[in-house]
Order: structure tokens, then C-alpha cells, then sequence
């Protein structure tokens, strides 16, 4: 049975709105958690510090040492909640590609993943995140490809041309 799936994408390919569409499709209830969530988490001052979590003016996000002491207890927090039984959905950036995976894999140990790929087109990304208008611009195009660099998948959708429900369906027919 799976107990964690772990969607991964750049800034504004729609991974947000997959995870509240796979929580409504599946059939029991699932967790939502992200990076959103644990950025938003953090004091203020973490946004605004070297030891914390940075966005540069061309939408590089820049993480110090602190941040990574708090995200290393953050991931084994979410790794420990779905040992308790928990389902639980990940929406997630991996700023570091195969490494960012790696940690996660460490920590989810032993427990059944699906590992999902959410890809979008720089130009649809960049697109989405002027309309949104929360999000330095060029993040998007930034991390469309880099956070898919070296990391295996169970399965990936594209959000260029498809709807978040129809990419929610799609991963739910993969979840045992």
C-alpha cells in the first residue's frame, strides 16, 4: 500500500493544485505538506537572513545552513507521521535534483513511495507565475528543468496542455 507520494516539480507547474485534487480523488484521506508549508512555517527572519532561505531578483532561491537543519527535521517529521499511519502527499521543489531525492529516499526508509514527476513548459511556467502574481518572476523558467536533474521517477505528468485533475487521476490510478 502506498503511504507517501512525493510530487515534484519546478515553481508554477501546478503541483499545488494536483495535491488538492489528488486529496479529493482518492479514496481515503491523505495529508497535504510542502515546501510552502514549511517556508511559511519559519520566522519571518528566515526569509530574510543567510542562514535561512533567500530569492534572488532572477528567482534563484538561495538556502543557508539553518534552513537545512530545520527541512532535515521537517522531512523525518513527515517520514515519522506516515509510519504512524498517516497518508500523506508531498508537493515538492527539489532544488538539488538527485541529492534533494536522495535525502528524502534516507528518510522515507522503508516506506511504499510513488515518486512523481510534474513537468511544465518554462514559457506555460513563467506564464502562470506573472498571472499569480505572488512568486519572483523567473523562478519558473529557472527550475523547470533543474529540479528533475538526475531524479527517478514512478511516474510523470505534464501540466503544459493538462489539467490538474485530469494529472490527479492519472497518479491516483498508480496509487495501491
Amino acid at each position: 500500500m502506498t503511504q507517501v507520494i512525493v510530487v515534484n516539480g519546478g515553481s508554477s507547474s501546478g503541483k499545488s493544485g494536483i495535491v488538492r485534487c489528488l486529496q479529493a480523488v482518492l479514496p481515503d484521506p491523505w495529508l497535504a505538506v510542502g515546501t510552502d508549508t514549511l517556508v511559511e512555517a519559519m520566522p519571518a527572519s528566515m526569509r530574510a537572513s543567510d542562514g535561512g532561505i533567500g530569492f534572488a531578483p532572477d528567482g534563484e532561491v538561495i538556502v543557508g545552513p539553518e534552513f537545512r537543519t530545520l527541512e532535515a527535521a521537517w522531512i523525518a517529521g513527515i517520514a515519522a507521521m506516515a509510519r504512524a499511519g498517516a497518508r500523506v502527499i508531498v508537493d515538492e521543489v527539489f532544488l538539488g535534483g538527485a541529492y534533494s531525492q536522495r535525502r528524502w529516499r534516507e528518510a522515507l526508509g522503508e516506506l511504499r513511495v510513488l515518486w512523481v514527476g510534474v513537468r511544465c513548459d518554462a514559457a506555460v511556467a513563467a506564464g502562470r507565475e506573472v498571472a499569480r502574481g505572488d512568486r519572483t518572476i523567473g523562478m519558473a523558467a529557472s527550475q523547470a528543468e533543474m529540479v528533475h536533474q538526475g531524479v527517478t521517477y514512478d511516474l510523470e505528468v505534464d501540466t503544459t496542455h493538462a489539467e490538474a485533475m485530469e494529472c490527479a487521476r492519472t497518479i491516483a490510478a498508480h496509487v495501491e
